[in-house]
């Protein structure tokens, strides 16, 4: 998460004294330099966390792209298994109708033999 990845939410403007830009007197030079000083590091702190937030969002597309990846990768796997499957099967159905019908013409002929060992004896 947020915590884990080293990202937060700062008070923006604070010296390097930790005094922020409410505490500042800009009606002195002294004052108005230290003001300067604040912003200037205010500005360097938001530009270093909008890279950071730039480099967490590259991070999060890359994440996205490497799961849709995955989840197409997935899709077609379980096709090509259901397919194998369906494959398997009707060669199994085959083999049993052929097996069936091998069956039934065996019968069929030595229905016709036994008929026709019955006419030379009559």
């Amino acid at each position: 998460g947020v915590a884990n990845s080293g990202l937060g939410v700062g008070t923006y403007g604070e010296t390097k004294t930790g005094s922020s830009l409410k505490d500042l007197d800009i009606s002195t030079v002294d004052g108005a330099n230290k003001a300067l000083t604040a912003i200037d590091n205010a500005l360097k702190q938001i530009d270093e966390n909008r890279s950071t937030l730039g480099a967490v969002q590259n991070r999060f597309s890359s994440t996205l792209n490497t799961l849709s990846t995955n989840a197409e990768n997935l899709t077609a796997a379980r096709s090509r298994i259901q397919d194998a499957d369906f494959a398997s099967e009707t060669a199994t159905l085959s083999k049993n109708q052929i097996l069936q019908q091998a069956g039934t013409a065996m019968l069929a002929q030595a229905n016709q033999l036994s008929q026709g060992v019955l006419s030379l004896l009559r």
